[in-house]
């Protein structure tokens, strides 16, 4: 192990077994903690390592020594109330899945205490960490700049994902608009229009909007919940369209061609791992200056775009003076 550095992993789902096969990879000691009987049997037979049971606030308030480092991966209701517990006692970083909360008011209390308590919460947004995301940056950067941008972020019904249906754009959606504003710069304008309504999300299902990044960028979305769709991302240069469709690959068009072909990526760790979670959580770990982690400050900044994309706010409204 890295030095025999602990990590505190809350959770006992698909997302801790991702982040086990990660840190053992990197070299650190997962420290598992569940609640259920059976999902903590499920993981210990998946990874091979013990799982304690009976949720984070009684364990946590057992150990003789508490790891520096801790990642929140469970249900989505849960991250704020989790977050709080590993800040109140006494961890100083902190990786929560995003988004790190329901709502603007639990994601203000966690900017609160981490304050107080001077700790340092990052969500995790992996796919800025994407092998296609990096090839991404150096050909913006190659080109001179992104010069315009658009996104998709369509959601299909699913299953897997009822239990967060009511706040399916910010609990699945802000990952494509997340991506979209890391790559093309964050709004300083927008206008945003929402329509329609379906069983499983009622306060909308067609986006649509334009804005000006703080690059002095234009960019567009749109999704339709009640059509075909799919993810993705497009980036425009004076030189190329960078297609992230699927994004987790990256396809590449010429100025003055209609051809578009795959880029190859240096994509090892993608297909490995879970892609964007080898990266993600290395820069966590080793605290990385590599202007790709989000604390949980932004994310709270963040919340304006997109309690407007969603319609809580006027469909036009300056972000900045």
């Amino acid at each position: 192990m890295s030095d025999n550095v602990k990590v505190l992993i809350v959770g006992a789902g698909t997302m801790s077994e991702e982040y086990c096969k990660v840190l053992t990879a990197l070299n650190y000691e997962p420290i598992i903690v569940g609640r259920g009987e059976e999902k903590a049997e499920n993981l210990e037979q998946k990874i091979g390592l013990p799982v304690l049971r009976g949720g984070i606030e009684e364990n946590i308030a057992k150990m003789e020594e508490i790891p520096q480092y801790a990642i929140n991966a469970v249900g989505v209701h849960q991250l704020a109330d989790t977050t709080k517990t590993l800040l109140n006692h006494g961890i100083k970083a902190i990786l929560v899945e995003k988004p790190a909360g329901t709502n603007r008011k639990q994601i203000e209390e966690i900017v609160t205490l981490a304050r107080k308590k001077e700790a340092k919460v990052y969500v995790a947004y992996n796919r800025r960490f994407y092998a296609s995301t990096n090839k991404a940056l150096e050909i913006i950067k190659k080109d001179g700049g992104v010069t315009s941008f658009n996104f998709e972020f369509t959601e299909w019904p699913d299953a897997n994902l009822h239990k967060v249906n009511e706040t399916r754009f910010l609990a699945n959606s802000t990952h494509v608009v997340d991506l979209a504003f890391f790559l093309g710069g964050c709004p300083v304008e927008m206008n945003s229009y929402v329509r329609g309504e379906l069983d499983w999300h009622k306060s909308g299902c067609m986006y649509a909007g334009a804005g000006i990044s703080n690059k002095d960028v234009l960019f567009s979305y749109q999704a339709n919940w009640d059509a075909p769709g799919r993810w993705s991302v497009e980036i425009l240069t004076n030189k190329h369209r960078l297609y992230f469709k699927p994004m987790e690959k990256l396809q590449i068009q010429e100025k003055g061609s209609v051809a578009v072909k795959f880029i190859e990526l240096d994509d090892e760790l993608d297909i490995t791992y879970k892609p964007g979670l080898y990266r993600q959580v290395e820069s966590f770990l080793k605290e990385l200056d590599d202007g790709k982690k989000i604390t949980i400050e932004e994310q709270l900044m963040h919340l304006k775009w997109y309690e407007m994309i969603e319609g809580m706010n006027s469909h036009e409204r300056k972000l900045y003076d």
